[in-house]
């Protein structure tokens, strides 16, 4: 199972730092992404890391802002996300994936429960 927290409600230009917690299986073994779903709107990519962390992955409108890592010990992915803007307002889920493109949301296996973003003008 997979579960995000961190969310909250910000200003643009302010930050927050999701974190998203595995329990149960073999979290170490699994690429992983978080993915967003803004207001009437569907799904969409955000960043992806592979299993060992050393290989990561980001749309176009969060690079140079958002930052995906994980720490296997702790069985965590996070997601640090700086300067942020009321665009970036949206659920966001961490998920797995098995095999496929990170950027393909359909291409996740395993979601985990969501956590609001908001971030006000």
């Amino acid at each position: 199972q997979l579960q995000a927290s961190g969310g909250g409600l910000v200003q643009a230009g302010d930050s927050l730092r999701l974190s998203c917690a595995a329990s149960g299986g073999s979290f170490s073994r699994y690429d992983l992404g978080w993915l967003r779903q803004a207001p009437g709107k569907e799904d969409k990519f955000v960043a992806a890391i592979n299993w060992s962390g050393d290989t990561t992955h980001y749309t176009d409108s969060v690079k140079g802002r958002f930052t995906i890592s994980r720490d296997n010990a702790k069985n965590t992915v996070y997601l640090q996300m700086n300067s942020l803007k009321p665009e970036d307002t949206a659920v966001y889920y961490c998920a797995a994936i098995t095999k496929g493109s990170y950027s393909t949301v359909q291409d996740y296996d395993y979601w985990g429960q969501g956590t609001q973003v908001t971030v006000s003008s």
